[in-house]
Parts: C-alpha cells; sequence; structure tokens
C-alpha cells in the first residue's frame, strides 16, 4: 500500500506498473510536453520528468512508496532529490530532441548588442575603436556559489524550478494555469541564509565589471555589418556566455554618397564651365586630390554622370580592389543674360529651330512655379479627397 500516487497519476500509470510500462508511460508524456514542442508547458514536463526519475530508482520509490514526497524531501534519497528534467530527457532520449542539443541550448547565455557609429573615412580606411561596456562577470570571492559552501539550499515554494503555477476557475470545467515567477526564490530555484550570503556579490553570485574592447574596422566594411566577440557576454554560472555583437552604423557624409562598392559626388558647375570645359579638385576619404579635366569643345549636359575607376570604396577583404568614384554634374544656368550680348552669344550656340506660328494663335505669360509650394497643394488636395472633399450643404426641397 503506497502513501501517495501523485508521481503515478501524473504518469497515468498505476502503482503495481512494470518498469516497462513505465517507460512507455514517460516517453509518451516527454515527447509530448517537450518545450521544444510546447513552450507554454515548461512545468508540466518538469513533473513529468521528476516522477519519472523517482519511479524509474528502486531506492527512491521505496522512499517514496512508504512516505510520499515528503520523505524524499527530508533526506532519505541521500542528497538532492531531483534532477534537471532536461538531464533526465537526454539520458532516456540519447541527449538532443529535433536535431538539437537542448541542454546546450538551454545553458547558453544571451548576446548582447551594441551599436557603434562609424564615419565613412573611417569604413573606406580602416580603423581600430575602443569601447568600454560593463558586463557581469562570475565573483571570485565565492566562485559563483553566491555564499558558503553548503549554504545554497532548494527553495522549497518552486522546488528549484523558479516558477510558481497558479490555477485559476475561469468557469465551470474551464481551469487556466498561470506560470509566474517564484517570490520567494526571485526565480534562482535556490535560496541562502542572508548571514551565508558572499559579502562581494550579496549572493547575486556574479558582479558588475568593466571590459574594454577593441574594435577592429576593417577597409570596406557596410552600414549594418556585425563584428562578433565570442563568449564575451555576461557571465552566469553553470551558463555558457553569449556573444557580444558590435552594430555598425554608416553616419552620413556631406560630400560622398555610398552605393555599394562606388562612391557618388554631386558636382556643380557654372554654365560657362560646362560649355566651355574647367578643371576640378575633389579631395578623396584619404586626404589625397584628384584633378578632373573638361577640355575646351567638350560639353558637360545637366544630369551627365563620368566616373573615376578605382577610386570608390575598397572591396571587404580585398581592399586593393576598389569601386568607381561617379561624378553627378549640375548646371547652374544664370537667371538672366545682359541684351547687350545676346546677339554675340547667338553667333556661339546652335542656331534657333524656326518655329511658324499659326494665324490667331494665342499668346500667354509664362509664370514661376514653386515645387515645394505645388507639392504642399497636391497633398492638401489629396487629404481633402481622403476626408470626402470639402463639406457641401445642400438645401431641402420640398
Amino acid at each position: 500500500m503506497v502513501k501517495e500516487t501523485t508521481f503515478y497519476d501524473v504518469l497515468g500509470v498505476k502503482p503495481g506498473c512494470t518498469q516497462e510500462d513505465l517507460k512507455k508511460a514517460y516517453r509518451k508524456l516527454a515527447l509530448k510536453y517537450h518545450p521544444d514542442k510546447n513552450p507554454n508547458e515548461g512545468e508540466r514536463f518538469k513533473q513529468i520528468s521528476q516522477a519519472y526519475e523517482v519511479l524509474s530508482n528502486p531506492e527512491k520509490k521505496r522512499i517514496y512508496d512508504q512516505g510520499g514526497e515528503q520523505a524524499l524531501k527530508e533526506g532519505g534519497s541521500g542528497g538532492n532529490v531531483f534532477s534537471s528534467p532536461m538531464d533526465i530527457f537526454d539520458m532516456f532520449f540519447g541527449g538532443g530532441f529535433g536535431g538539437r542539443n537542448v541542454r546546450r541550448r538551454d545553458r547558453r547565455g544571451q548576446d548582447v548588442i551594441h551599436q557603434l557609429s562609424v564615419s565613412l573615412e573611417e569604413l573606406y580606411k580602416g580603423t581600430v575603436r575602443k569601447l568600454a561596456l560593463q558586463k557581469n562577470v562570475i565573483c571570485d570571492k565565492c566562485d559563483g556559489i553566491g555564499g558558503k559552501k553548503g549554504s545554497v539550499e532548494q527553495c522549497s515554494s518552486c522546488h528549484g524550478s523558479g516558477m510558481q503555477v497558479q490555477i485559476q476557475q475561469l468557469g465551470p470545467g474551464m481551469l487556466q494555469h498561470l506560470q509566474t515567477v517564484c517570490s520567494e526564490c526571485k526565480g534562482q530555484g535556490e535560496r541562502i541564509n542572508l548571514r551565508d550570503r558572499c559579502k562581494q556579490c550579496s549572493g547575486r553570485k556574479t558582479i558588475r565589471d568593466r571590459k574594454i574592447l577593441e574594435v577592429h574596422v576593417d577597409p570596406g566594411m557596410v552600414d549594418g555589418q556585425k563584428i562578433v566577440f565570442s563568449g564575451e557576454g555576461d557571465q552566469e554560472p553553470d551558463y555558457e556566455p553569449g556573444d557580444i555583437v558590435i552594430l555598425l552604423e554608416e553616419k552620413e557624409h556631406d560630400v560622398f554618397k555610398r552605393s555599394r562598392n562606388d562612391l557618388i559626388i554631386r558636382m556643380q558647375l557654372e554654365l560657362v564651365e560646362a560649355l566651355c570645359g574647367f578643371q576640378k579638385v575633389i579631395r578623396t576619404l584619404d586626404a589625397r586630390d584628384l584633378v578632373i579635366t573638361s577640355y575646351p569643345g567638350s560639353v558637360i549636359r545637366h544630369g551627365d554622370l563620368k566616373c573615376i575607376l578605382n577610386e570608390g570604396m575598397p572591396t571587404y577583404k580585398d581592399p586593393f580592389t576598389r569601386g568607381r568614384l561617379i561624378i553627378q554634374f549640375v548646371v547652374n544656368f544664370p537667371k538672366t543674360v545682359d541684351p547687350s550680348v545676346i546677339s554675340t552669344l547667338e553667333q556661339c550656340l546652335p542656331p534657333r529651330e524656326e518655329v511658324i506660328i499659326p494665324e490667331g494663335a494665342e499668346e500667354c505669360n509664362l509664370m514661376d512655379l514653386d515645387p515645394e509650394q505645388e507639392a504642399r497643394r497636391n497633398q492638401r488636395q489629396a487629404y481633402e479627397e481622403d476626408e470626402g472633399g470639402p463639406s457641401r450643404v445642400q438645401c431641402a426641397t420640398h
């Protein structure tokens, strides 16, 4: 006659079942409620694993049958009562679930992401930046225990899970399970008496430390590129540290615009330069001066594009291969021309196209049009159309 049947009920077996029946029941339930398959059933999976751990161990089963779960907690099992549910699952199924190593995944800390703002010059030439940050490290006074050896005990409220489950009745036959962080141990799953806590970390097991990272920005890196420092994330006992990830953020440049490995620059030309030739100097991102020339007889039109090969951005990991420096020309036309030079100017330019004006044609005036004002006008019209247009009130007729 067993004192309690809770563990048997969890697995859905009778107290007199064989070990083979026990294994079949555990296998079926563990696969069904594994956190990878049912993320919200973590507590159920833990109960299944604990029940199987006790009932599959002859000594623990004997103590449980005689005195119930309380007898196990009072030390009858000779040590820690329950192992990690993942450990039991890995031992039973040979490790992993769905092709992944569950324990290793669960035992890795989160990555920490920092944004680093860099100039286009730094991405062109490369640079080394020092980044100071704060991170958690294992306390060297208690070696991550949190207190004196032997002072750590399992939380009695959550049985070491760090979570508490509350059941709410929503209606007839409808129950809701609410999982919350244990208020006693703050989710740690264990407790340390105040007098036994480490003086340096106050039982937290980790302390804050200042870390200086040297971030090597290589020539040709791009906006949004990641630089990873493996294992440099926050430390936590029994967990593999995550990574520190540096995310590059390219600052806007006053002169150049980047398009992959090409650099684009807008160059202003006066009309005389566009028609009669010019020489211009371009200052590069690595402080060199490039001279470009348009010889007399060549005409540069407004919006024309020219390029200089191998003067763009370097290729990442191949810095001697560069893109193009693309020049977009913007020709500034004079607002007025002195009437006295019109005839001389006409002799230098290609002749006008002769236009025959039909009899009775109407003469019109050209007006200036402000693009910004026109855009605001179109926006206002679109808003009125979305709102159903200007309100119109009609009189009712009888």
